[in-house]
């Protein structure tokens, strides 16, 4: 599924952000990126969803080099990828619908489809009662929810999730990872950046840990705990 060989990212300011990382991620596993602020977690989520291009290495996803890949290419792969970010990124004008709407809508998805797959995805996120709200009168794991309903509306391959629960309460942050488990029970692979340690030790998932850009654990039923 996910596949990095030797792979560093230097920023223009002279920045690095990986030091030559290798990587594998097989298809529907469930792994967690652990490790400080600027140990290169986002960097990675970055480059394997083609928002960033490796200074060197290799970044392969579904057997794709994704650095070679056309500039005509990258939205076709990026339908294959769902994105759940921590401040959420809703469009605010648009209700709970139109916002999970929207990401068939650029896919050039028929009214059709959109009007039988949306409310199937709502019901999937408990959220079927909500579709009509705009963001700004929903609680903070509703909007969490409602993109990660936008995020797999497509049915993606690849979820790739970057401090989900960062503004979320405890036990919000535990319904969203059932939702999660769920969700990768179906098939789905997901990479989750995190901090939430109490989560990561819960779910004896795999666990890769970074500090300065390199990899310095990776473990399956791995704790979060690491030297910063």
């Amino acid at each position: 599924m996910i596949q990095l060989y030797n792979v560093s990212k230097i920023y223009p300011n002279g920045v690095k952000a990986l030091n030559d990382v290798t990587l594998h991620i097989k298809k529907g596993e469930f792994v967690f990126l652990v490790g400080p602020s600027g140990a290169g977690k986002s960097t990675l989520t970055k480059l394997i969803c083609r928002e960033e291009l490796p200074s060197r290495g290799q970044v392969l996803v579904n057997g794709r080099n994704v650095a070679r890949m056309k500039n005509r290419d990258v939205p076709h792969l990026r339908r294959k990828i769902g994105m759940v970010f921590q401040d959420f990124r809703l469009i605010p004008n648009k209700t709970v619908y139109e916002n999970v709407a929207f990401a068939l809508e650029v896919t050039g998805a028929s009214s059709k489809e959109i009007k039988k797959v949306v409310p199937t995805v709502l019901r999937m996120v408990g959220l079927e009662k909500k579709a009509g709200m705009l963001p700004a009168h929903l609680s903070g794991g509703e909007q969490q929810r409602t993109s990660v309903a936008r995020a797999i509306v497509n049915n993606p391959v690849l979820l790739l999730a970057d401090e989900p629960t960062g503004n979320l309460d405890p036990e919000t942050s535990w319904e969203l990872m059932k939702l999660f488990l769920d969700i990768n029970r179906r098939g789905t692979t997901i990479v989750m950046a995190t901090h939430a340690w109490d989560i990561v030790d819960s779910m004896k998932k795999r666990v890769v840990a970074l500090s300065n850009g390199c990899i310095i654990r990776d473990e399956e039923g791995g704790v979060y705990g690491y030297e910063c």
